[in-house]
């Protein structure tokens, strides 16, 4: 069975709309160039009670799950003390870690270990037990991984190297095992209710394809056909099932008497 992929993205500064959040769409793009798929995608901000809740929901699960962002060690940083609580076990230094950020502090100059705030550097070092590390090649202060789940930090220039190297890693057998595709089509005159019978026939009638409906009221006041309120439907799923199932579509649409125009 293919591996199934979630995401969380945490930090406040995301739900205030300080930041924008990048991630969701570049984890897309990552899993899309290895043939593979995101299944959800979930928010957080920085409480420890809901990311510990949300995790400890995941960790019941099959899926393989990221999270972006709160590994850090200020007082707003909960996921890793989560991640530990949410698995019933204490965090430790992790000793690839412990080295990893003495180099760091030894490169950029900041002094002795011992000092208050190298010690304070060291507990980004500190995961659950039984963690692995995930790589970081941008300052080497690194992301960790338990139980399927890949913890990384929220810069878009650490995490996204980072959770490349855990997907070329630990997913390569996953690339491309099951192909899929999208064909789609604007339908004009025609409401969601009308075509929803059509939509449900297809489905039943191609189990592994998914019908979707986007309706559009137009863009903007520019000329062409996406200019008019429309809708567009179409299939995606399976790649063997989508050329059977979009002829079905179309030709369903076309019996309506709605009009329509192929996307390319």
């Amino acid at each position: 069975m293919a591996a199934s992929f979630g995401l969380f993205i945490v930090g406040d500064e995301i739900l205030s709309g300080k930041r924008t959040d990048k991630h969701l769409q570049k984890v897309i793009e990552l899993l899309a160039q290895r043939g593979l798929t995101l299944r959800w995608a979930h928010y957080l901000g920085d409480n420890r009670e809901d990311i510990t809740a949300a995790l400890s929901r995941s960790f019941a699960g099959p899926d393989i799950v990221f999270s972006t962002g709160g590994i850090g060690a200020t007082p707003d940083d909960h996921t890793r003390q989560a991640a530990a609580a949410a698995l019933g076990v204490e965090l430790e230094l992790h000793p690839e870690a412990e080295r990893l950020i003495a180099e760091r502090i030894a490169e950029m100059n900041q002094g002795s270990l011992t000092a208050a705030e190298n010690r304070q550097r060291m507990r980004m070092g500190e995961f659950p037990r039984e963690s692995a590390i995930i790589p970081n090649p941008y300052n080497k202060i690194p992301g960790f991984s338990v139980r399927g789940h890949y913890f990384v930090p929220g810069f878009p220039v650490m995490a996204w190297p980072m959770l490349e190297w855990v997907l070329d890693t630990y997913f390569s057998d996953q690339f491309h095992r099951a192909p899929q595709a999208e064909r789609s089509l604007l339908v004009f005159g025609s409401a969601e209710s009308t075509l929803t019978p059509l939509m449900e026939d297809i489905e039943r009638r191609f189990p592994g394809v998914k019908v979707f409906s986007l309706p559009s009221v137009g863009e903007g006041n520019g000329s062409g056909q996406r200019a008019r309120r429309h809708i567009e439907l179409g299939v995606k799923g399976a790649a063997p099932e989508i050329t059977a199932a979009y002829a079905a579509l179309k030709s369903g649409v076309e019996a309506l008497g709605a009009e329509i125009d192929e996307v390319p």
